[in-house]
């Protein structure tokens, strides 16, 4: 069975690598914040079109549709890069990927599967830009990543990356570390069947109660970390806000988070991963 297959590691890039990953997001958030203006006049245009059908003012056969056109919007980049000069510095792939994602949100909000759209904010802890593979300008090397513009980038290899390479995200997260997700197109096996069913109860006190007996017990990450997490909290009021000692703190927070973020992560990875194999 093909299925697609994310890998995530978190890459070590040197000084100029860092200032190009931060160019890369910035123009990547200008490109699909000005075709999203763009567009919202566009639809701000055909609901008054729509309006001026419906009452006869206008001739159906002049009202024009509102879908965002992916091919032509693409198409449009060589010229906006002639107008912003600092879109030529960074991956031409990754605008290309953020116009994708603009035309896809679209797409995704018509059908109603999502909310409209909204403007792309620099204030965001997480930022981050993606890009696809194209000539072998993805791949692993032994402990570097080569990625368009930045080249061989150190990482920390967990495991071996396998399959088909398709894309990769680059990202910077509120702690100011960086990371990268690669995601494959690998065959996999099917589970063998255990001819064991389950039933899960999910609850507070306990993370999950099996239909066996099995529990999983909640072990309160949080509480863990709650004074150092109030101390550096504390510390965060007291500065200027804006300022170095500001900002240390601020990160400072945001690493004790993270840390009870990815240990809650990692602890129901387990469950479910133990749950999956052991029964059907």
């Amino acid at each position: 069975m093909i299925a697609n297959k994310a890998y995530k590691f978190r890459i070590y890039p040197n000084k100029k690598q860092t200032e190009l990953i931060n160019k890369t997001i910035g123009c990547s958030r200008f490109v699909f914040n000005f075709f999203f203006g763009k567009q919202k006049e566009k639809d701000a245009y055909w609901y008054i079109t729509r309006e001026m059908v419906q009452n006869g003012h206008l001739s159906a056969n002049n009202w024009k549709g509102k879908c965002l056109n992916k091919y032509n919007t693409v198409k449009s980049l060589p010229e906006l890069k002639k107008h912003y000069g600092f879109l030529k510095e960074v991956d031409s792939i990754a605008l290309q990927k953020s116009v994708e994602n603009l035309a896809d949100s679209y797409h995704r909000y018509y059908k109603k599967q999502n909310k409209y759209p909204r403007f792309k904010s620099k204030k965001n802890p997480d930022q981050s830009y993606t890009t696809k593979q194209t000539n072998g300008n993805i791949a692993v090397e032994d402990r570097h990543i080569k990625l368009p513009k930045l080249g061989l980038v150190r990482y920390a290899k967990s495991r071996e990356v396998e399959g088909r390479i398709l894309n990769a995200t680059v990202r910077r997260n509120p702690s100011g570390k960086y990371f990268v997700s690669i995601s494959t197109e690998i065959e996999v096996k099917e589970l063998p069947k255990t001819g064991s069913a389950i039933g899960i109860d999910v609850g507070l006190k306990n993370v999950a109660t099996l239909s066996d007996g099995t529990i999983y017990s909640n072990p309160k990450f949080f509480r863990t970390l709650e004074e150092k997490l109030a101390k550096a909290q504390r510390m965060m009021s007291r500065g200027t806000t804006g300022g170095a000692n500001w900002h240390k703190a601020r990160i400072k927070v945001a690493r004790i988070h993270e840390k009870i973020t990815n240990a809650r992560k990692d602890y129901l990875d387990k469950i479910s991963t133990e749950i999956v194999k052991n029964h059907d």
